[in-house]
């Protein structure tokens, strides 16, 4: 890539949150109008001006094809698969020089697929990173967890993928370094597993310390920054999602193939555990008894069931990629850890170099006392989980969700805003965003070029500080 890309990729970035315009996170910039959809799918459909209504089942129709995976059938022809077993043994991908002895990877990047997915996911991913990343890297695309294992729940992928990963690690003795990217459900698989793969002895000093607590660390605030944890034995670099539903889904707003309307958003809740099991209940943060706190709120603190801020924060970068629209599974709101007043109006133009993204903002730790579960939030969830009506799903989610962002906000983080509204095909922007399929998803080449670079940033500087 010309110098010129490469140094755009920090340059338009923002700082910390600005009182900007509200964005609504649905299938265009333009806020949906329209009469209120009740009763039944076609009565509500019939209530929404004929542009909506077109618009709205459009977006429905290819994001469930996108969803259920029948855009699969299509194999991508440019890059061809490294290993025929995918479904069930995980993928490796590495240089030729490294393949042939010449030098081995020290640099293990772990990819994390999505619901109902498998290694194949990322056929297109591997071969890029390959291509761009160099000799140093050993890619790993995970298969512990494929198509109906991402039922089970997202303790057990976790636990799952972290004993897929330390396989790995002690197959390999040249291997230093560790960094994951994960799409989608993926992420929040692998938020699990680094908690399990977490340990606190310090880098190189062997001294224990609370990484959560500790800020007096080298640039402890910045969304970039070197904080002490080891991760399955080894230094971790990048924790890097791509549509994520970092707090859980629920509504219009981060379901958004719901699309607004109120007997889906109804049904979703009692069904969801039917459909996709506990993940389901676990991702409506409805799992476990009233009057204890929900699994995704556990995952945003150290607590009993493993040390999940402390892993995240071992890792000298974190990075959201979040789709600002069109994403009919994962909304903005959820992917990108922001509050509703701070879901910005965004770019319509692309950064030099990568063809729709949108923007980068640098968002350093927030200072909180992390979060609770006090006794208004039982009483909610008791509510949501009876009773599962609008009003009560919104209360406690609102609540959750609040608690979650105090407590992902005390570590820094990039984010990076993606936007297809002028991709060929912008609804299946959830799937573009890690080029699934090299057909149908080419839109996202772009955000995986900006990856790439930010992979390379992070290897670069290491070197650079070793050598002074």
């Amino acid at each position: 890539m010309a110098a010129a890309s490469s140094a755009s990729l920090f340059q338009p970035a923002r700082y910390g949150y600005s009182p900007s315009p509200r964005f609504s996170n649905n299938c265009n910039f333009n806020v949906r109008s329209g009469g209120v959809a009740v009763g039944l799918w076609d009565t509500a459909l019939m209530l929404l001006p004929p542009s909506v209504m077109l618009k709205e089942i459009t977006a429905f129709f290819f994001s469930l094809l996108d969803f259920l995976g029948v855009n699969n059938i299509w194999k991508p022809q440019g890059v061809k698969s490294q290993d025929t077993n995918t479904a069930t043994k995980g993928r490796f991908s590495s240089s030729s020089g490294a393949m042939n002895g010449k030098s081995e990877p020290d640099h293990l990047l772990v990819l994390v697929h999505g619901i109902l997915a498998s290694p194949s996911d990322w056929t297109y991913v591997e071969a890029e990173l390959k291509r761009r990343l160099g000799k140093n890297f050993l890619i790993y695309a995970s298969s512990c967890n494929t198509y109906t294992k991402t039922f089970s729940g997202i303790d057990g992928a976790g636990k799952r993928l972290a004993d897929e990963v330390m396989r790995v690690v002690q197959k390999r003795d040249s291997l230093k370094r560790i960094s994951f990217l994960a799409h989608s459900l993926g992420g929040l698989f692998a938020r699990y597993a680094i908690s399990v793969l977490y340990s606190e002895i310090a880098v190189n000093t062997g001294q224990s310390i609370d990484v959560a607590a500790d800020t007096s660390l080298p640039n402890s605030n910045t969304a970039c920054s070197s904080r002490r944890g080891m991760i399955a034995g080894l230094e971790p670099i990048n924790f890097i999602t791509l549509a994520t539903p970092h707090l859980g889904v629920r509504g219009r707003k981060q379901l958004p193939f719901l699309l607004g309307i109120p007997i889906l958003e109804k049904l979703a809740l009692p069904i969801a555990p039917i459909i996709v099991g506990r993940t389901g209940s676990q991702l409506f943060l409805t799992d476990g008894k009233p009057n204890k706190p929900s699994l995704l709120l556990r995952m945003t603190s150290d607590s009993e069931d493993g040390k999940f801020l402390s892993a995240l924060g071992a890792f000298r970068c974190r990075i959201l990629y979040a789709n600002v629209s069109y994403d009919h599974m994962v909304g903005w709101r959820t992917s990108s850890i922001r509050r509703e007043m701070e879901l910005v109006t965004p770019p319509m133009r692309s950064l030099d170099g990568y063809k729709h993204v949108v923007d980068v903002e640098y968002c350093p730790p927030v200072s909180s006392d992390g979060p609770r579960f006090p006794p208004e939030a039982a009483k909610a969830k008791e509510a949501a989980q009876n009773e599962p009506s609008m009003k009560n799903t919104v209360e406690y989610h609102e609540l959750m969700e609040e608690e979650m962002i105090s407590g992902l906000q005390r570590l820094g983080w990039k984010k990076v805003d993606v936007s297809f509204h002028s991709a060929f095909w912008p609804f299946f922007a959830h799937n573009n965003i890690h080029v699934k399929n090299e057909w149908f998803h080419n839109a996202g080449t772009g955000v995986i070029s900006h990856v790439a670079d930010s992979l390379k940033q992070q290897e670069s500087s290491m070197y650079i500080a070793a050598s002074l």
